[in-house]
């Protein structure tokens, strides 16, 4: 309910990781690193659709999704050049700091 709250997001897929199931998670990545707080959102909403993975799954372009207002240049440079790398570190992250299962979700808070 707070214009001052922050979200982040990590990766703990339960998969191995690799370019062809990371479209999704490489593209939230891409754009809370690329993005405005407004497009980021209804960019997050579209990608958190299942209509979105399926036909990211069926080798639809991932800039087929940005949304007017994007920074549609910024973002695919940083989405083509993001490594795999942060996503194994987020892993390794959630599984051996944070005690996470592969594939397990959770919620971290601190706040007031």
């Amino acid at each position: 309910t707070s214009s001052h709250t922050r979200v982040g997001i990590l990766n703990n897929p339960s998969s191995k990781i690799q370019e062809d199931n990371t479209a999704i998670a490489r593209g939230i990545l891409a754009a809370f690193l690329t993005q405005n707080n407004s497009n980021l959102k209804s960019f997050l909403s579209k990608l958190s659709k299942e209509e979105t993975a399926k036909s990211l799954a069926a080798g639809t372009k991932i800039v087929n999704f940005l949304i007017p207002g994007m920074d549609g240049d910024t973002f695919e440079k940083k989405y083509n050049t993001l490594g795999l790398d942060l996503i194994k570190t987020h892993q390794m992250f959630c599984q051996e700091v944070l005690k996470l299962l592969p594939g397990q979700m959770a919620v971290v808070s601190n706040g007031r």
